[in-house]
């Protein structure tokens, strides 16, 4: 209840105890200031959060149709602008979260400029952006409050009561604008112990989740380029409980850890793994490694062996010195994974694929639940992926195998805007749209998060502005293009003052003046324009 008048009753209780001295504050004034902030460190938001994701697990695990969903956010203006307009859209932020995307962070965060994903950036950057995404978020919060005890001094001073019991009720069920982050840790950003000092930053912070993944810490590659290098799971591993540490020494007892897998689009490994007896974690890894057969004589200079069955068998190494996973084997890499990791503590799975398929993933999770049979993703429903052109060609493809006529189709040009109003790419559209809810469904994906929206739509909205803006509309390129649409569409932004926080400043310059507070909310404030 964000406001309640046991707490002003305590702030009034205390002011008397200083003897008079502090008759000038207002104990209701405190009060609401109270409910404005109410999470007042980020261990405070981790806590909460973590137990909203818990019983969003429980509900997946009753009913999949119960999956949750999350936007990619590098900046707190984006994540705050997202969460009020899902408030605004649908009543409620449930089911809603943040994603914090290394990738973004790399791209738009880093003092070195932009940088591709390889944790080349500031390792600081991550919990200064959890930090910073939270603090947007508690500023909605305020705002969205104030706005409320406004409107009920104003109903309750015109003696409507009608109006200020509607104020009050939706003070009284007022819902916060804080949900849970999924924070991306990369790869560890080094050893074990770097791992676990930079949860615990990002934890302090306020993250409730964090989402680890398996390739090595200074060879780490984007999930969907070239060159990725995995670990031994015992390295991994190490990794995952430095987390889980972390996460019990700061008393966030519930805290999530999603561990990522990049095996199915990553042939190498920088070691071959330790092992001591067959058929052990070690010796299941080593046995993806792509080798040959030798004897003693068919050794080269340099030449590393292992035992393998009981034949002794040489890797193939690179001249990066990295060795060889044999093709094919990136599907039972991922599964091994998945089942290792939550064997050993993880709570939820990534794997990273190279197409957005439920088919594939269907059949990774299936063969992951013989062993865990409530095991459940995070994925991506990544940028990187052409979903027109991979959606339409499974259309073909699905057309194709059921013997109906695709010659009016030519599969390698299927993006074509020739074929947008065809009966496949309907099929492609529907099948996209559904694409969340079917996954969940029948693929086991909990969650399901876009890493890096705002990087496109940010792009895509500078290009529309500046093609209009700078060509023969000019002013009016804004007017139509944006503002005109932001009056219609009810987007709080428009006022941009109030979002920044001024009306808020008022109401503190009202406690702490009185009646000589100097308010920038009068009738000469250009933002009236748009009430």
């Amino acid at each position: 209840m964000p406001y309640d008048q046991n707490q002003s009753n305590e702030i009034a209780r205390l002011k008397e105890s200083y003897g008079g001295t502090w008759d000038s504050i207002n104990a209701e004034s405190v009060a609401r200031m109270r409910a404005q902030n109410r999470f007042l460190t980020g261990l405070d938001i981790a806590k909460y959060t973590a137990g909203i994701m818990r019983k969003d697990m429980a509900a997946y695990d009753a009913d999949p149709a119960n999956y949750t969903q999350s936007l990619g956010c590098w900046h707190g203006f984006v994540a705050q602008q997202k969460m009020i307009s899902i408030k605004k859209h649908f009543g409620t932020t449930k089911g809603s979260y943040l994603y914090l995307s290394g990738w973004m962070i790399a791209a738009l965060r880093s003092e070195f400029g932009p940088l591709p994903d390889q944790s080349m950036h500031e390792k600081t950057s991550v919990p200064a952006l959890i930090e910073e995404l939270y603090t947007f978020l508690r500023q909605a919060d305020a705002r969205e409050l104030g706005n409320l005890y406004r409107d009920l001094d104003a109903a309750t001073a015109a003696g409507d009561t009608a109006k200020a019991a509607e104020a009050q009720d939706k003070i009284d069920n007022h819902e916060t604008h804080v949900v849970p982050i999924i924070a991306d840790i990369d790869a560890g950003f080094g050893n074990a112990e770097a791992t676990y000092l930079l949860s615990k930053k990002m934890i302090e912070a306020g993250a409730c989740c964090i989402q680890i993944e398996n390739q090595v810490s200074d060879e780490k590659q984007c999930g969907h380029q070239d060159g990725k290098v995995t670990v031994p799971h015992s390295d991994f591993l190490a990794k995952v409980r430095a987390v889980r540490y972390a996460f019990l020494e700061l008393g966030v007892d519930d805290g999530v850890i999603v561990t990522r897998t990049d095996s199915l689009g990553a042939g190498l490994t920088k070691q071959i793994a330790y092992t001591e007896t067959p058929g052990d974690l070690g010796d299941q890894y080593n046995s993806f490694l792509d080798c040959e057969e030798v004897t003693m004589d068919d050794m080269k200079n340099g030449d590393v062996l292992i035992n393998q069955g009981g034949k002794m068998v040489r890797p193939k190494r690179l001249p990066s010195n990295l060795f060889q996973f044999r093709a094919g084997t990136g599907e039972a890499r991922c599964v091994l994974d998945s089942i290792t990791s939550l064997q050993e503590g993880a709570d939820l799975l990534w794997i990273e694929t190279e197409k957005p398929h439920i088919g594939q993933i269907k059949g990774m999770v299936d063969a992951i639940r013989e062993v865990i049979p409530n095991a459940k993703l995070v994925y991506n429903n990544s940028p990187s992926f052409n979903w027109t052109l991979n959606f339409r060609q499974q259309v073909f493809d699905a057309w194709s195998e059921e013997g109906k006529d695709v010659s009016a189709y030519d599969r390698a040009k299927l993006m074509d805007a020739s074929y947008d109003d065809s009966e496949l790419s309907t099929e492609a559209d529907n099948r996209i749209r559904t694409f969340q809810a079917d996954a969940a469904r029948e693929a086991g994906i909990f969650h399901h998060l876009i890493t890096l929206p705002t990087y496109h739509t940010e792009a895509l909205t500078m290009n529309n502005l500046t093609e209009t803006y700078f060509g023969d509309d000019g002013m009016l390129g804004y007017v139509k293009g944006v503002q005109r649409q932001e009056i219609r569409k009810g987007v709080a932004c428009v006022k941009h003052q109030n979002m920044a926080g001024s009306d808020i400043g008022d109401d503190h310059k009202e406690y702490f003046a009185g009646d000589a507070a100097l308010k920038a909310s009068g009738e000469d404030n250009t933002m009236n324009q748009f009430e």
